[in-house]
């Protein structure tokens, strides 16, 4: 009965590592999309470099 017990703990404590492994995986990773989409909008909004974007490129 004590062997079913400590293994029933055992379980638990296993699952909920696993759980908040996973956990801080998921934030981890929003953390670095964020990130990479913060710096894509710096260089997205920022202006261009003098002198370009004056003259238009009909032939592209």
């Amino acid at each position: 009965m004590d062997i079913d017990l400590s293994m029933q703990m055992l379980t638990a404590r296993t699952a909920a590592t696993s759980n908040s492994l996973q956990v801080a995986i998921v934030k981890k990773a929003h953390e670095m999309q964020t990130e990479l989409l913060e710096t894509l909008m710096q260089t997205a909004l920022s202006a261009p470099p003098p002198g370009q974007g004056l003259k238009i490129d009909k032939l592209a």
